[in-house]
């Protein structure tokens, strides 16, 4: 049986996108307009502290960016004004009630008008404070449902989590719910709303106590990891991912809601062109000669395949040196200097290691069997415009010819960029 292709469901509906200049949200923003332009309206909601503050967001953030050409194109000087004419930035925050939406009466023709509402709003920072991670990914998915709750004319709600809400497993990764208000292991109870209560709790005691922005951003993100470890995660950012899933899937049987689990996101594969990235980590200068000027020595990696002998490899490089350095007595300035140095170098090195091993150490492969329904009930024309089988992707062509090229066209960009 065929279904109405992703173009007619479009055709004349109001679609609210949150983190609406998030790089995913950006191109979806792109692809809604350039494949349906009959789509009456997209709400994009954006954090600003005012509404000419937030059009000049979407204007710079999403409006001027390169993969609007082909619609620019196609308008030509028309394409600014009918840009305009579908886009309507919306003053909010995912982590306040009614999505922080402070214009009683914009928010009232919001609930009366939705159709869609796409949830893209998230922190992503593997090493997030607690209580800012909760805030935004699993709280703002509350405050999403309820917002959904009062749509009279809704028809689908689509939350973005992420597919390593499963990574500590191996094997076949299926996609499937998790287990409802438990931890990972589906053995401990898990309280979203204690977790929220602890989290206040620990900010405010924090606070009381007088500690310094810097003591208190470390605490919690360290509490943070703390409480993912604890029910099973391996971060503060999967853990409230997750959380966030369970919000969302509570309700799946009063509102028509998809949870989405996309794994990381590189440059584009065909559209709006092929290559086109951003927000990617570069050096903007020589990556081959350090802040002295020298060369930089590449040597051989010694690749470790498992965490303990990781630890095992800091102990030697750092921990038994460390603790010579203190037998021996800092005698000198220098001597301080580089024991802090030495030290720094260790606590940075664990922190970054221990908040991706869940990703560089993986050892299970996602099920997309689900996907792959979806894929099959398309029309011939959806799955000529929107090509999202990953069966037919190349990867080494992709990656040496697409990709790469793409991260180093980015890189060129932002560096003239900042020589302006």
């Amino acid at each position: 049986m065929e279904h109405d292709g992703v173009t007619e469901r479009l055709l004349n509906r109001t679609v609210l996108i949150t983190g609406a200049t998030g790089f995913i949200a950006k191109l979806l923003v792109e692809k809604i307009l350039r494949l349906q332009p009959r789509v009456k309206r997209l709400y994009l909601l954006v954090r600003a502290g005012d509404q000419v503050s937030a059009e000049k967001r979407v204007e710079s953030e999403i409006l001027q960016l390169q993969i609007f050409e082909s619609l620019q194109e196609k308008y030509e000087t028309n394409f600014s004004s009918w840009f305009w004419a579908k886009v309507s930035p919306v003053v909010g925050d995912v982590s306040l009630k009614n999505l922080g939406i402070g214009n009683a009466d914009l928010a009232e023709d919001m609930v009366k008008e939705t159709n869609i509402i796409i949830h893209m709003a998230a922190t992503v920072n593997f090493r997030e404070r607690y209580d800012t991670a909760l805030a935004i990914n699993t709280m703002g998915v509350k405050h999403v449902i309820e917002f959904a709750s009062r749509c009279a004319k809704l028809e689908l709600v689509l939350l973005a989590s992420t597919a390593i809400v499963n990574l500590d497993k191996a094997g076949i990764m299926l996609e499937k719910p998790l287990h409802q208000y438990r931890s990972n292991d589906g053995r401990l109870d898990l309280d979203i709303s204690e977790e929220t209560a602890f989290a206040e709790a620990k900010l405010k005691e924090l606070v009381c106590s007088n500690a310094s922005e810097d003591t208190i951003r470390r605490t919690m993100k360290k509490i943070g990891t703390q409480r993912a470890l604890k029910f099973g995660w391996p971060n503060a950012y999967v853990f409230t991912k997750a959380m966030g899933e369970m919000l969302a899937y509570e309700h799946r049987s009063r509102l028509p809601i998809v949870i989405i689990r996309p794994t990381a996101t590189i440059s584009t594969w065909k559209e709006p062109f092929p290559g086109w990235i951003e927000g990617v980590k570069y050096f903007s200068e020589k990556p081959y000669i350090n802040a002295e000027g020298d060369l930089v020595k590449v040597k051989q990696p010694n690749v470790q395949s498992a965490m303990s002998s990781f630890y095992e490899l800091m102990d030697i490089h750092y921990k038994v040196p460390l603790q010579n350095m203190l037998r021996s007595g800092l005698s000198t300035a220098i001597d301080h200097d580089r024991y802090n140095q030495l030290k720094r170098e260790y606590n940075v090195t664990v922190a970054v290691a221990e908040a991706y091993w869940p990703v560089t150490l993986f050892k299970g492969r996602f099920d997309d069997s689900n996907m792959q329904r979806l894929i099959a009930m398309m029309n011939e024309r959806d799955r000529e415009l929107i090509p999202c089988d990953a069966k037919f992707i190349n990867w080494e062509k992709y990656l040496m010819e697409t990709h790469i090229p793409g991260v180093m066209d980015y890189e060129s960009r932002e560096a003239a960029r900042a020589r302006l």
